[in-house]
């Protein structure tokens, strides 16, 4: 095979919060199959992934776990690495943004640009949201919400480095128009122009002072950088990029061919990446292809909506190539995709083990049947077999065109295509028929030679998608022709060969069966974790009892905060009896939630409006995996009827919310 160029391809780097549900997991398998197509032809590909490990978010998880901030990246870094090993991702780099390297080299482009003016010092005061690390303007909220994952944002001031997007505005707005296909696709473009770059940019928060870890700003330790320069220069600093001297390395593969992104990031990898690259003197990547979700039905994945699904347990039910294909076939160019298990096990059924997987069985078995394993010459040739071979060439060239521009999903359904006209081939020719009698030996060798031909084709397009089963289809064909050149031409298969024995690729699944297990699952793990959550309350209701019973001096007693809080609303706490869910006004801007067990008392209509007392330092606890943050005051007493009564002391009126009792 002739030897093609360099090419640089590259996944974002995976959020170490926590570890990756299916729908991250797409990604990484969209790009492996670009860069196992561009290995297939010839280039001499460099693939780049990894994780992204710094943040306010990390800090405050690993606080929450009592570890450090290292040691929750470390597990979830290698949680990530375990989930591409079992996806078969072929990667040639793993870059963590903790890597030494890495941050110095972050160290250098941040004081580099700071010398050089494009960063300054200042101080921001916004609204910011600790999940994305972003701070927003009022008129950016969506309903009052984060525009980006729809939670809440709180008001925050402190110093920091900006970044001068504003002096580049005008040099990538024209650069965008100069190179048409630098976003991709064309919808994407759009909308980062005409809502982003067209309106104005603003300069960018690019250090922050208000927790720890991060990448220190070496010239002012108050600092650490932020996400934006920190975790977008992975993509060069992995190559051996350094403003003062760059590796060959560097020099062979960068500027990037793609960065292969989710939709909702591709504002910070088509203004501020490019606008980095600009201030540095780089070259820009070739092109960002924003890629769309992978939802749960129509929702997005989220652990909060139970709607989760694993990357691993899904190989485990159904073997690696097969989650592969789902993913990278259910997936729509420019759409959002959906993954049920109704729709993962149909497509299993119907396209994997009777499409697919029969063709190949049933093809080599006749092959042992009528010949003995081996392969004859074609040359009772007939019209019909051009089609046959007019087909396999132009889904080639179909699957070329189609990759080029991101269509994974559509050239794997030309692939399947066809397997497909290769059943209806076997369908119009009936070898069955022609080996009933001696004079059609040479047609049926013929037609078996084609299907077998037909097959090799389908084994060598489908190397990057699935490449086991790809794999495993050669070694059943004892065929080692599998390069990319070979399907130039129709007819390559090495006449006289013994073929292998045939085994199923694929066993067909018993939709409603596996259906019921899942319930089965789903229903256990929801029991054991009500039993663990009942477990927690005993023992806090036990704590609380044991300190109720035990004396306390004035001293104690100064150290509890009693404020005045109004009830702004009032639920019942799902699947409980007992609890409810109290939002209350204190007078702070966030206000705050507790949760109470006094559903058997009141009802929530009872409640609004009223105010009563809380103990508002209390530390915050979760029941029933709700949030707490304080305790309302109460007392039992004994009714005329002789039954117990929870009495909540509601407060008058007048007194104000906030106000601190005693």
């Amino acid at each position: 095979m002739c030897k093609k160029g360099p090419y640089y391809i590259t996944t974002a780097i995976a959020y170490t919060s926590r570890k990756p549900h299916i729908g991250n997991s797409y990604e990484i398998v969209l790009t492996d199959a670009l860069a196992r197509y561009k290995r297939l032809q010839g280039y001499d590909v460099f693939f780049l992934t990894g994780t992204d490990e710094h943040g306010q978010k990390i800090e405050e998880i690993a606080k929450a776990s009592n570890i450090t901030p290292k040691e929750h990246v470390d597990k979830i870094a290698s949680e990530i690495k375990e989930i591409c090993s079992i996806l078969n991702i072929s990667y040639d780099k793993f870059i963590r943004t903790t890597d030494d390297y890495h941050e110095k080299t972050v160290q250098k482009i941040f004081k580099r640009l700071y010398e050089q003016g494009d960063i300054y010092k200042g101080e921001y005061e916004g609204l910011y949201c600790t999940p994305c690390e972003s701070f927003w303007t009022e008129s950016q909220l969506v309903d009052g919400k984060c525009p980006d994952c729809n939670r809440e944002v709180k008001k925050a001031k402190e110093e920091a480095y900006f970044f001068r997007l504003s002096k580049y505005q005008k040099q990538l707005e024209q650069y965008i128009e100069d190179n048409p296909d630098f976003i991709f696709p064309e919808s994407r473009k759009k909308e980062m122009l005409n809502n982003f770059i067209k309106p104005g940019l603003q300069d960018l928060c690019v250090s922050r002072t208000s927790f720890k870890w991060g990448v220190p700003v070496d010239f002012d330790d108050r600092h650490v950088i932020y996400v934006w320069i920190d975790a977008l220069s992975n993509y060069i600093t992995a190559l051996g990029y350094d403003p003062d001297g760059s590796s060959q390395l560097y020099k062979k593969y960068w500027p990037a061919d793609v960065h292969i992104i989710g939709k909702d990031i591709l504002r910070f990898h088509t203004i501020y990446w490019p606008i980095m690259l600009m201030a540095l003197g780089e070259p820009l990547p070739k092109q960002v292809f924003g890629h769309p979700w992978l939802l749960f039905g129509n929702d997005k994945m989220s652990k909060s909506k139970g709607n989760v699904i694993y990357a691993d347990d899904l190989v485990k039910r159904l073997g690696v190539d097969a989650v592969r294909y789902y993913l990278l076939s259910e997936m729509p160019y420019a759409n959002d995709g959906s993954i049920t298990y109704e729709t993962i096990f149909e497509r299993y059924n119907s396209d994997l083990a009777n499409n697919l997987g029969n063709l190949v069985n049933r093809t080599i078995s006749m092959c042992h049947k009528y010949f003995d394993g081996k392969v004859l010459s074609p040359d009772c040739v007939q019209e019909l077999d051009s089609e046959l071979s007019n087909e396999a060439l132009s889904t080639v060239a179909k699957v070329e065109k189609l990759m080029s521009q991101y269509r994974v999903s559509d050239a794997l359904e030309a692939i399947f295509n066809l397997s497909k006209r290769c059943n209806k081939y076997i369908d119009e020719t009936s070898p069955w028929v022609l080996a009933k009698d001696e004079q059609n030996k040479g047609r049926l060798a013929t037609v078996l030679y084609n299907l077998l031909e037909g097959i090799r084709f389908i084994a060598v397009l489908l190397s990057p998608f699935m490449p086991d089963t790809s794999n495993s289809i050669l070694e059943q064909l004892n065929c080692d022709i599998k390069c990319y050149d070979s399907l130039e031409s129709f007819g390559k298969f090495p006449v006289g060969t013994e073929l292998g024995k045939p085994s199923a690729l694929f066993g067909r699944i018993d939709a409603k069966k596996e259906l019921e297990k899942l319930e089965e699952e789903r229903l256990a793990l929801e029991k054991a974790s009500q039993k663990t959550e009942a477990k927690a309350e005993k023992k806090a209701e036990k704590e609380a009892q044991k300190n109720q019973n035990e004396h306390i001096t004035i001293d104690d007693f100064s150290k509890v905060k009693i404020i005045c809080c109004k009830i702004k609303d009032c639920v019942a706490v799902e699947n409980t009896d007992k609890l409810l869910k109290l939002q209350l006004d204190d007078a702070t801007a966030e206000g705050r939630q507790i949760v109470s067990s006094i559903h058997e008392y009141y009802e929530p209509s009872e409640l609004i409006g009223r105010k009563i007392m809380v103990i508002g330092n209390l530390k915050p606890a979760k029941f029933r995996g709700v949030k707490s943050e304080g305790m309302l005051i109460a007392c039992d007493v004994i009714k005329d009827d002789g039954k117990k009564f929870c009495q909540v002391i509601f407060l008058d009126d007048s007194i104000p919310s906030g106000t601190v009792m005693g």
